[in-house]
């Protein structure tokens, strides 16, 4: 390539991340109120017919069938669907741009040190392409995972490397058992995206745990267990580790401080586990070790729906995973979702492919929940209220009620119809733009551009 072609790509690659990027600094709440009015709201609990949602300073000020407040600017809603903003879970977003480019991808650490006390926050890229598009889906909030390096399975990545038990560098654990910590973001337009960092843990267990353990699904439990022993054998000497008067421990002392909160069952633990065996076995090994979990996957988990519930125990759960991929999902079934939520346990609908570039399509999962026998109500609560409850945001977000904050969508009509689109997206109050970088290049060159030549804008032919 010529020079010449060199300078041109990069003047085209500079345009194109110039479209994606904010169109102006951290967002702040309006003052002014609105008044999204007429509309059929879905406050995530409950259904309002011809409903009112008010929203200042970045709070929901209230929700009903009154009329707006005087001064307010008003959104005519009629006909139109109104709905808390969704919140991903199990996703990627802001931290992997494309997965097959390692300098792109920051959900993974192989370091043998760094597992547990992994924290994909630090990764976080405001400006990522991903995130527009998702919002226009109307996700507004992410729960953001990090992959395990060694295991597959799930929404974790399987790269071959690594792929078995023993000791690494320095007597510790390689690969660690723990793939990090995850984080809650806003996928609001500005700077800043971080919401709360380490809200838990992430680690695999059935196949890919058993893999990282040594191939047996036992040995993985029996090599939690001991973690955990060591995790709070730390914890009450630490002043023996600083003197070097502790035995040795199979994991650094960032791990066993990142872990101190799982052992205590402060901070939960998301358990990636497929097969019905495997949830029953986490569901033992949680009650033996008096720690908080949170299955991710459960695909066969109405085999065992009851036993979940009777733990309260909740799952992140695709509900068109129903192909028997491996032994591990024989019993993979689109009634999955039905039956969790017909049991009592609490469900989220996550979305797919890692919930990156596909995130926004957790609505479409959602519709096919409902048609194979989930309510309505409870397909807009598995995007809503119950990934907020699930991860220590309720009352806070995923609901249309006074006092959480304004992540609220307008649609042209059902959210769970894949025609329907989003109308008007507000996250803590401010209006986001309804565009994304693939729309803005549409519009750029559909044309031609708007050199006399009739040559995109940015394009030099040399």
């Amino acid at each position: 390539m010529t020079q010449s072609a060199l300078m041109g790509a990069a003047v085209s690659l500079t345009g194109a991340l110039a479209l994606a990027l904010p169109l102006g600094g951290a967002a702040f709440a309006q003052s002014t109120p609105v008044a999204i009015t007429g509309g059929k709201v879905l406050t995530g609990t409950s259904v309002i017919e011809n409903g009112t949602v008010v929203i200042q300073n970045g709070r929901v000020v209230s929700v009903g069938t009154g009329p707006a407040p005087s001064g307010a600017r008003v959104i005519d809603a009629t006909g139109k669907t109104v709905s808390p903003g969704f919140i991903a879970v199990d996703s990627g977003l802001g931290g992997s741009e494309v997965s097959s480019v390692q300098g792109s991808n920051d959900l993974a650490s192989g370091a043998n040190t760094i597992s547990a006390s992994f924290d994909v926050s630090y990764g976080l890229d405001p400006w990522s392409f991903t995130l527009p598009v998702a919002r226009l889906g109307g996700i507004t909030r992410a729960i953001v995972v990090p992959n395990h390096p060694g295991g597959g399975g799930g929404n974790h990545k399987d790269d071959g490397e690594d792929d078995f038990a023993g000791l690494g560098g320095g007597g510790l654990q390689s690969p660690g058992l723990f793939a990090g910590q995850a984080a809650i973001i806003t996928l609001a337009q500005g700077n800043d995206i971080l919401i709360k960092p380490r809200v838990a843990m992430i680690a695999p267990f059935g196949e890919a745990g058993a893999r990282v353990a040594g191939g047996a699904r036992g040995a993985e439990f029996i090599q939690f267990k001991e973690t955990l022993a060591e995790v709070r054998l730390y914890a009450r000497n630490k002043a023996a580790y600083d003197r070097a008067a502790l035995r040795d421990l199979s994991l650094s002392r960032a791990d066993l401080e990142a872990l101190i909160p799982v052992a205590n069952g402060t901070m939960p633990l998301i358990v990636t586990v497929h097969r019905a065996a495997d949830i029953q076995q986490v569901l033992r090994l949680a009650k033996e070790e008096g720690v908080k979990v949170i299955l991710d996957g459960a695909e066969e988990g109405w085999l065992v729906a009851a036993d979940i519930a009777a733990a309260g125990v909740p799952a992140l759960i695709n509900p068109i995973d129903n192909l028997p991929g491996n032994f591990e999902t024989r019993a993979a079934r689109m009634e999955n979702a039905a039956a969790l939520n017909a049991a009592g346990v609490t469900i989220a609908i996550k979305g797919n492919e890692g919930s990156i570039h596909r995130a926004r399509e957790m609505r479409y999962n959602a519709g096919n929940a409902v048609s194979h026998g989930l309510p309505y109500a409870a397909a807009i609560a598995a995007m809503t209220i119950n990934p907020a409850k699930i991860f220590g945001e309720a009352g806070q977000a995923g609901e249309l009620t006074p006092g959480a904050a304004a992540d609220v969508v307008v649609w042209t009509g059902d959210p769970l119809e894949p025609l329907t689109t989003a109308t008007n997206v507000f996250i803590a109050g401010q209006e986001q733009p309804i565009s994304s970088r693939q729309f803005l290049l549409r519009d750029r060159y559909r044309n031609g551009g708007t050199q006399a030549s009739g040559m995109p804008a940015a394009y030099n032919p040399q």
